[in-house]
């Protein structure tokens, strides 16, 4: 808006010092750029606005799936086992939070110690992936139930699906993350709203500065609050206030799976924090 401000003042002493030698802009050029802009901005929002709901709807249903893994266990394994479930349960929670840091570029095994086991954390430290390694002890966790005949054929492949549907939305996640914007669309699209600027300062060379320069600032302030909106929402794991609350919604779940295993240390859901739910 600076940069606006001063372009504003410039044209405005130019045009008004050097009236014979800078030609007039008819409003229709302006009004052309306008239009063209108004175009590439209202595709940059949709494409950006579909992938902030892709990540939102890749996160409702590692919801689901989270509480289909649960009460899965519950009801396929053997009575006798609530250990194993309960380990199992606690793991799928730490999970949940150690993907949502991976994706926010933090430390992904930061607070997991109190879900999982102390030789599965070890384990976890060696990888670099650690959600993937998360998934892989639960895979060997009923593998070893199936072998014990705690776990049949049957209810052991209903589990394994539910597994493969966290890999899939882990997957997903991880694509929208490493796939970004091109940096020259946010330039070319800088670049036309100046030249826009440019030209509609001329075309209103006629007004008095104290209308012209405002009226400037608006306009462009619309435009680039607009792109700065769509930027914002292009990056849906950045740890922004535009940002998927995935720290919320693991602890959603948390909430969830202790309350289906009758646990005492059950945990309040996440308060925004001056309108920002992380």
């Amino acid at each position: 808006m600076i940069y606006i401000l001063i372009i504003g003042i410039l044209i405005n002493y130019i045009t008004r010092v050097f009236v014979h030698l800078i030609p007039a802009i008819p409003l229709v050029i302006p009004t052309f750029l306008g239009t063209a802009i108004s175009v590439i901005l209202s595709f940059k929002l949709s494409q950006s606005y579909d992938r902030w709901w892709e990540a939102r709807k890749i996160w409702g249903s590692i919801v689901n799936d989270s509480r289909n893994l649960v009460l899965q266990l519950m009801g396929f394994i053997s009575a006798g086992n609530h250990e194993i479930i309960k380990k199992i349960a606690l793991r799928q929670i730490a999970w949940c939070y150690c993907l949502g840091k991976s994706l926010r570029g933090s430390d992904p095994a930061a607070g997991l110690v109190q879900y999982v086991h102390e030789d599965d954390f070890r384990d976890l430290q060696r990888h670099t992936n650690k959600p993937l390694v998360l998934l892989s002890q639960h895979v060997d966790d009923l593998r070893m139930l199936r072998d014990t005949g705690q776990l049949n054929q049957y209810d052991h492949v209903q589990l394994n699906k539910t597994i493969v549907s966290l890999t899939n939305s882990m997957g997903m996640t991880e694509r929208i993350k490493s796939t970004v914007f091109p940096a020259t669309y946010k330039l070319f699209l800088h670049l036309i709203i100046y030249v826009f600027i440019f030209t509609l300062s001329i075309s209103l060379r006629d007004l008095e500065s104290y209308i012209e320069i405002p009226l400037l600032m608006v306009v462009a302030a619309f435009f680039f609050l607009l792109e700065r909106t769509a930027t914002h929402l292009q990056d849906p794991f950045s740890n922004r206030p535009t940002d998927t609350p995935m720290t919320a919604i693991a602890k959603n779940i948390e909430i969830n799976i202790k309350q289906l295993l009758e646990l005492e240390d059950v945990p309040e859901p996440l308060k925004p924090d001056g309108f920002y739910l992380s």
